[in-house]
C-alpha cells in the first residue's frame, strides 16, 4: 500500500489508557489535502493524543483513521507516510545541521551522496545555506526549529505533524516562526496538522481551526469563522475577543428576541440559529469586544445601535493599535471593550467614569 494524498479522516476515534474514561471520545473529522490544520484547546483535552495516533505512536481505542482512503491504524509511521516535529526539537548535538537533516535517509539506507543532496536541497528551502556545517548549538532557536522542520519534511510525508512547534521561543521569533511554517506548507504542499493552546496562533496559521475539550471536538471550521462565529459559549471564551452574556427570552419579534437578566437593561438580539425560540428560555449570546462602543452619559447612540448598558469603567490596558476597557456591565462577569486607539485618545476615559455601552444590534449572535 502506498498512501499518495494526505486528506485525514477520523471515524468514531476514541482512546482510554488503562480501562480509564476517553481521553478522546468519539471524535469524528476529515481534513483536506494539502490542508493547514490546528487542533486547540486546553491542557488535557485530548488534542496531542489525536496527533500521536494520526503519526501512529498511539493507537486508538476503537475508531478508525484514515490517511487518502486508507485505514492506517497498526501501520508504522513509515507506511503512513507521516512524519511528526517535537516541541523539544531533539537535534543530534554532534551532528552538523546538513548530517541532521539527512539523517532520516541515512536510516533507511539512502546512499551519502543522494541523501547528502537532498539535504542541501532541503537545507536551501528552510533558508540556512549558509549555517549548513555549524552544529545545534551553533544555532539561533528559530534556526534550530527550521532544522527539526527540514528533518521531518526530507521524508516527503503526506502529513506532517507538528506538537507545540512555538512554545518554545519568544513572542517576536513565534511571529517570523509563523510566517515560516506557511511558508513551508504551501511550498511542501503537503498536510500540516499543528497542536497548539495559543489562539492567536491557530487563527494566523490555520485553514482548519479544530476546538477541543474533554475529548471531544467543540467546533471545527475556517480560523475566521471559529474566532467571529462561535457555536456555544465554551468556544466563544475559550477563543477570545467575545462577551459572553446570559439571560432568559422576554419577547420574541419575529425577526429578533429581547434578551432580560442578563444586565441592567434588555437587549435586542437578531434570531439566527434558533427560530423556536420562545419566552422564558435561557439563552447565551457573544458580542464581539471590538464591535463595543462607549457613549459618555447624555451622547447619542450610533445608528443600528438598540442596547444602551449604563456601565463604570474598572479597569484600562493600552495594547497598542485598540485600549482594552473593562467595565462592571454585567455583574459577576466580565464585559470588555476593545476601543480603537485614536478613538480612545480623542476623549480618554479614566477608571471610575460612567458610560453606556452599546453596538450594533445585527452583530449580537445568539450561541446554541
Amino acid at each position: 500500500m502506498k498512501i499518495e494524498r494526505g486528506d485525514i479522516e477520523l471515524a468514531g476515534v476514541c482512546k482510554s489508557f488503562d480501562g480509564m474514561s476517553n481521553v478522546v471520545d468519539g471524535v469524528n473529522l476529515k481534513i483536506a489535502d494539502g490542508a493547514y490544520c490546528c487542533f486547540i484547546g486546553p491542557s488535557g483535552c485530548g488534542k496531542t493524543t489525536i496527533l500521536r495516533m494520526i503519526a501512529g505512536h498511539e493507537d486508538p481505542t476503537a475508531g478508525e483513521i484514515l490517511i487518502g482512503g486508507h485505514n492506517v491504524v497498526g501501520l508504522p509511521p513509515v507506511q503512513r507516510r507521516t512524519a511528526m516535529m517535537f516541541q523539544s526539537y531533539a537535534l543530534f548535538p554532534h551532528l552538523t545541521v546538513r548530517d541532521n537533516i539527512a539523517f532520516a535517509l541515512r536510516v533507511r539506507g539512502m546512499a551519502k551522496a543522494d541523501r547528502l543532496r537532498a539535504a542541501d536541497a532541503m537545507i536551501e528551502k528552510v533558508r540556512l545555506t549558509k549555517f549548513a556545517d555549524r552544529l545545534p548549538a551553533q544555532l539561533s532557536g528559530g534556526q534550530q526549529q527550521r532544522v527539526a522542520l527540514a528533518r521531518a519534511a526530507i521524508t516527503e510525508p503526506r502529513v506532517l505533524l507538528l506538537d507545540e512547534p512555538l512554545s518554545a521561543l519568544d513572542e517576536q521569533l513565534r511571529v517570523q516562526m509563523r510566517q515560516e511554517l506557511r511558508r513551508m506548507q504551501r511550498e511542501l504542499g503537503i498536510t500540516f496538522i499543528h497542536v497548539t493552546h495559543t489562539q492567536l496562533e491557530a487563527i494566523a496559521l490555520a485553514d482548519l481551526v479544530v476546538v477541543m475539550d474533554n475529548g471531544r471536538i467543540k467546533q471545527a471550521g475556517p480560523a475566521r469563522e471559529v474566532y467571529a462565529q462561535p457555536h456555544d459559549r465554551y468556544v466563544a471564551e475559550f477563543m477570545g475577543g467575545q462577551n459572553v452574556l446570559s439571560g432568559r427570552v422576554q419577547k420574541v419579534n419575529g425577526a429578533s428576541f429581547v434578551l432580560g437578566q442578563a444586565a441592567s437593561s434588555a437587549i435586542e438580539v437578531p434570531l439566527r440559529v434558533r427560530s423556536s425560540l420562545g419566552v422564558g428560555d435561557k439563552i447565551d449570546i457573544a458580542i464581539r469586544r471590538d464591535d463595543v462602543a462607549l457613549i459618555r452619559p447624555g451622547g447619542t447612540l450610533p445608528a443600528g445601535c438598540s442596547t444602551s448598558l449604563p456601565s463604570r469603567v474598572l479597569a484600562i490596558e493600552y495594547q497598542g493599535y485598540f485600549v482594552k476597557v473593562m467595565l462592571d456591565t454585567v455583574p459577576d462577569d466580565e464585559f470588555v471593550a476593545y476601543v480603537p486607539e485614536k478613538t480612545f485618545f480623542a476623549d480618554p476615559l479614566a477608571v471610575g467614569d460612567v458610560v453606556v455601552a452599546t453596538w450594533p444590534t445585527d452583530l449580537a449572535r445568539p450561541l446554541a
